[in-house]
């Protein structure tokens, strides 16, 4: 008895890092407060109505269809943060202040 249960908890303290890494893979560009991490800048970005409207005004300019974030490719979410580090929200909305 002692064998198998003392078998049973090596295997879970071993198998543990692996399902915390796992975890860690799946929610790597979205953290559970609504965050996005962007790779290039190494930053993280909330993602609420006002970046939802920085998002809009984005394809609005590049002339792209309306297409929610979360179903926007990987490589197209890359773009829009590369574009708006250059476009802080004192340029884009500037005309509210």
């Amino acid at each position: 008895m002692k064998k198998t249960l003392s078998s049973l908890l090596l295997s879970t303290v071993l198998m543990a890092p692996v399902v915390v890494r796992a975890m860690d893979d799946h929610d790597r560009d979205r953290d559970a407060q609504g965050r996005y991490y962007d790779p290039a800048y190494k930053d993280y970005h909330e993602w609420n109505e006002h970046e939802e409207r920085a998002y809009r005004q984005y394809q609005k300019e590049r002339h792209f269809e309306n297409k929610e974030w979360a179903k926007a490719e990987k490589r197209e979410q890359e773009q829009y943060w590369k574009w708006r580090h250059k476009h802080p929200d004192t340029v884009i909305f500037r005309d509210e202040h």
